[in-house]
């Protein structure tokens, strides 16, 4: 065999091991689906916490300056959702399951996504206070901040 057909039958032989990894390990979606020109800041509670190996989520309901729930025209608590960077990577900054669980007052500022829906990535700092609300809200200076990105 020729240098030249060793090349080729290396390449198909490449080629084919990456159509066996999972789809997951091959593509990853673009940030262009958040609008990086808009940032929103929100507190609310912790409803739940998706650990993920590329991303992590936290989803959360809005609260007033009173701790009570946000409502929309139906009624319906009003929930966001945030994604972060990678659960391990996340946790080295203090953000786990165990630090932040179901009912922890957060601060988060976003990049919205473009299409409307209620779910940004984070672009600032992540505020945990705990399972009540600071007078004077949820702040840096009256909670944690765990990470801050941008």
């Amino acid at each position: 065999m020729n240098n030249t057909r060793k090349l080729i039958a290396i390449a198909l032989s490449f080629v084919s091991f990456l159509s066996l990894l999972p789809v997951s390990a091959q593509a990853h979606h673009s940030f262009a689906m958040y609008d990086r020109n808009i940032t929103k800041t929100f507190t609310g509670r912790l409803i739940r916490f998706i650990p993920g190996a590329n991303h992590a989520q936290l989803i959360f309901e809005l609260i007033d300056e009173n701790a009570e729930l946000q409502l929309d025209e139906a009624g319906k608590a009003i929930a966001w959702g945030i994604e972060t960077g990678p659960s391990a990577a996340i946790a080295r900054q203090g953000v786990t399951v165990k630090a932040y669980p179901e009912g922890t007052i957060m601060t988060v500022t976003l990049n919205p996504l473009r299409d409307g829906r209620t779910f940004g990535i984070l672009n600032g700092p992540l505020i945990n206070c705990g399972t009540t609300l600071p007078e004077g809200g949820c702040t840096e200076a009256t909670g944690t901040v765990h990470m801050k990105q941008n």
